[in-house]
């Protein structure tokens, strides 16, 4: 079973995606506060981390920045309700190829598409 890291500040999409991608057949752990994401974080442990862009206290690039650190080797998507930050990201980690990007809302099995997609490169 793939286990995935859900980290968005909004309480009931991270429910709904805990649900959705559950029934799919997916292990799903979620938080709602970047800092608590990044310090339960354990390398190993995930197949996929789903990062929100703009969040309070931390946002997706800088909480990218921090799991890297500690997991240099694990999978991450990003997740946002607005345009996509592509370039803001490259000018940030101009060496790291991230092409993940998914734009909320968006159905499960849209979401399940993307997951596996990115879990077989």
């Amino acid at each position: 079973m793939k286990k995935i890291l859900v980290v968005d500040d909004e309480p009931d999409i991270t429910t709904s995606i805990k649900n959705g991608l559950q029934r799919k057949g997916f292990e799903v752990d979620i938080y709602n506060d970047p800092t608590d994401a990044l310090s339960n974080f354990k390398p190993d442990i995930y197949d996929l981390l789903l990062i929100d862009i703009r969040m309070p206290k931390m946002n997706g690039f800088e909480l990218y920045r921090e799991v890297k650190k500690k997991s240099n080797n694990v999978r991450i998507c990003f997740f946002t309700a607005f345009e996509v930050y592509y370039d803001e990201f490259r000018k940030m980690f101009p060496n790291l190829e991230v092409k993940c990007f998914i734009r909320k809302p968006i159905t499960i099995s849209d979401l399940v598409t993307h997951i596996n997609s990115e879990l077989e490169k």
